[in-house]
């Protein structure tokens, strides 16, 4: 023991933390099996009163429930604590409570006596009262909340943990973020549960008081009378005295307890604590206040009532209102002052190459509603988020795209939004800030009440809804995201889909760059000779059109200096690049998966596709319509079963396939049978082209 005790040492805080537990588990059994002396329970009293006061401040001051997590455990400790010092005190009261109020210590002789005024009725009534709004009131509604928070938290678990994949495929959030925001979402359901089963220590101990008051009065009487000779008159008066004040001195810690788990459980998660969320939500409004004063000073003036209460807080509210408007007068008009003033410009001045507007690689533009998104000074949320969407395109895609321009335009509806790249526009959609766009993944019950609408990425099926139903669609199965996160999961997926058209010879020359500070010699080997820039830039733009990653630039110059000197044709470089990808692009769409479902073209198909491709012609119309049909209809049954809609053809069909089916199916993947890799089995769950 004392090896343990010096190499851990007890001044290490980490230490007496671990040790805090324990030791209030002994204190709690020893209160229950020794005798204790007054002024030993006169101590553990007041620890108690001040524990219960302490934890009701903290849950003030906590800004969400999850900051309090440890109040289940503390909940308990706290009803043990409570039940153990009812034995201790019993033992004591029963005892020695014929020597006089004294007998169980100063506190609980201060309770009965200097409380309630000595009188017992009072005190009697006075318990009753507590234990009534201690059982019947605050943990009754605590009670319900947290068992109703706990059912609509475990409910809306599959919505969140969507909407932080979402985020985290979006790129708004990194891995770390995502792991800490899923461990919050279990910690929250882990909590509301916790409390469901805690309040029912509250109701159970404010049962136990009830008990313990009976049992003691009854005790007191049969002891007092029939062991040490007291009348009646004078054994019920000693023994209900201490009887209350016993009953008093554990019930106010009950109930100061059972207030902190109502606040707890029925606040709603800010950044503001419950004393800011009162005083900001209530005393901030001049009109309210104004209405509150004339309500009073009517009341005020009607004979018979307190006149000069009604009047004094008729002048305190009007009073307060009238400096709230006074306030909000010299801020408007401070923030008027700070506005610069026009600058005038000569309309004879001549133009100049200043004058010439170059177009935005990519250019946002925003209606005047979502102005607040994009604006620095109002920290947009927008302006976040579209840093962390071209941060994980680099990462993902291997380039780094250009910067977001963003600009308002008033010729745009007030909610509306357009990305263009060089100028011409790509994608739009619309966003409405405060609200929420609850997403119908395909598996949501039920209807929202709200403006109806579509995710501007994808196109499913959505609805913005207010705050208020936020938990309500979450735990239907939507998965509910804000109106700065629809904004930058339509802008990532746009320049996924275009990332082809984003790359040019800017960017490949600085992607050069980069490799070259880590292989100088491998760059100079391919470009610019025996591979151009130019004929490079269209080989990396061939793959990003096809959903093929860059980031490996190492093996794509490895590959080009070994064939770029046999071929300046950048189809037939990418053909030959994409074989050496192979295995990242089926492990980008299947994983690990050993054997792969896939679609595959029936062999006389195939045979008559090949046949028109070796004679330089192209498809019949008929066949081309049927075979685009089929293709259609068997990549909407992969993507029902979970599976990705990859199409397995001959290595000379891919290009002219890839070409002509993703015209209409941008999400269909095209892979060469040279693309796959050894190790991987093919499973064909779809043949196309079969009578």
């Amino acid at each position: 023991m004392t090896a343990f005790f010096g190499r851990a040492g007890l001044t290490d805080i980490n230490q007496l933390k671990m040790l805090a537990g324990p030791v209030l588990i002994l204190m709690i059994m020893a209160m229950m099996i020794l005798p204790l002396p007054p002024f030993v329970l006169d101590l553990f009293f007041t620890f108690n009163i001040a524990l219960s006061v302490m934890v009701l401040l903290v849950s003030m001051f906590t800004t969400k429930p999850l900051d309090f997590a440890a109040f289940p455990a503390v909940l308990l400790f706290a009803t043990l604590l409570r039940l153990s010092l009812n034995v201790a005190s019993t033992r004591v009261v029963l005892m020695n409570g014929h020597t006089g109020p004294g007998a169980a210590g100063n506190v609980i002789e201060a309770f009965g006596a200097f409380l309630v005024g000595g009188n017992f009725a009072v005190g009697l009534v006075v318990f009753l009262i507590l234990i009534v709004i201690n059982f019947m009131v605050i943990t009754k509604g605590a009670g319900r909340i947290a068992e109703v928070g706990a059912r609509f938290t475990l409910d809306a678990m599959p919505g969140k943990q969507m909407a932080i994949d979402a985020d985290l495929n979006a790129g708004l959030i990194d891995e770390e973020t995502a792991k800490t925001r899923r461990r919050e979402t279990s910690q929250e359901a882990d909590f509301y549960g916790s409390m469901d089963g805690a309040s029912k220590f509250v109701r159970g101990d404010a049962i136990a008081g009830i008990l313990i008051m009976v049992i003691n009065l009854i005790g007191g009487l049969l002891i007092g009378m029939g062991q040490h000779g007291l009348g009646l008159g004078e054994a019920a008066r000693t023994y209900t005295l201490l009887t209350i004040g016993d009953g008093l001195v554990a019930q106010v810690p009950a109930l100061v307890i059972s207030t902190a788990a109502g606040v707890t459980v029925s606040r709603v998660s800010s950044d503001e604590d419950v004393g800011q969320q009162l005083i900001g939500q209530l005393f901030t409004n001049p009109r309210v206040l104004f209405l509150c004063a004339g309500v009073l000073g009517l009341l005020g003036l009607v004979p018979g009532m307190p006149n000069m209460v009604f009047l004094f807080f008729t002048a305190l509210l009007g009073g307060l209102g009238w400096w709230l408007t006074q306030r909000e007068r010299t801020r408007v008009a401070s923030a008027a002052a700070l506005v610069p003033a026009p600058v005038a410009t000569p309309e004879t001045q001549e133009a100049s190459w200043e004058d010439v507007q170059l177009i935005d690689p990519l250019g946002l533009e925003v209606g005047y509603r979502l102005i607040g998104l994009v604006d620095a000074q109002q920290s947009g949320e927008l302006l976040r988020r579209i840093k962390g969407v071209r941060k994980k395109f680099a990462q993902e895609v291997g380039f780094l795209p250009p910067v977001v321009h963003i600009r308002d335009n008033l010729e745009f509806g007030p909610h509306a939004y357009c990305l263009a790249l060089d100028g011409v526009e790509i994608g739009r959609g619309e966003a409405f800030p405060g609200q929420w766009l609850a997403i119908n993944p395909g598996h949501a019950s039920g209807t929202l009440e709200g403006r109806d609408g579509v995710d501007p990425a994808f196109g499913l099926p959505a609805t913005w809804i207010e705050d208020s139903h936020r938990d309500q669609a979450e735990a239907q199965g939507f998965t509910v995201v804000d109106a700065a996160t629809v904004i930058a999961t339509h802008i990532n997926h746009l320049l996924t889909v275009n990332a082809g058209r984003m790359l040019g010879r800017v960017e490949t020359q600085q992607l050069l760059d980069r490799v070259k500070k880590d292989s100088p010699q491998l760059v100079d080997d391919v470009v610019p000779k025996p591979v151009a820039l130019s004929t490079l830039t269209a080989i990396l733009q061939n793959l990003l059109d096809e959903d093929v990653s860059i980031r490996d630039m190492r093996k794509i110059l490895d590959v080009l200096a070994v064939h770029g000197e046999h071929s300046a044709d950048p189809n037939e470089l990418t053909a030959v690049i994409r074989m050496a990808l192979g295995r990242a692009i089926v492990q980008h769409w299947f994983g690990a998966a050993e054997q792969l479902e896939v679609m595959s073209l029936d062999g006389r198909l195939e045979q008559m596709l090949t046949q028109a491709l070796s004679n330089g012609g192209g498809m019949e119309p008929g066949l081309a319509e049927t075979l685009m049909q089929q293709t259609e209809q068997a990549a909407a049954r992969q993507e029902e079963r979970g599976v990705p809609p990859v199409l397995v053809v001959q290595h000379e069909l891919r290009p002219l396939l890839t070409r002509f089916l993703r015209r209409r199916l941008p999400r269909l993947v095209v892979l060469s049978q040279n693309e796959i890799p050894d190790d991987r089995s093919l499973r064909v769950t779809t043949l196309i082209g079969g009578s």
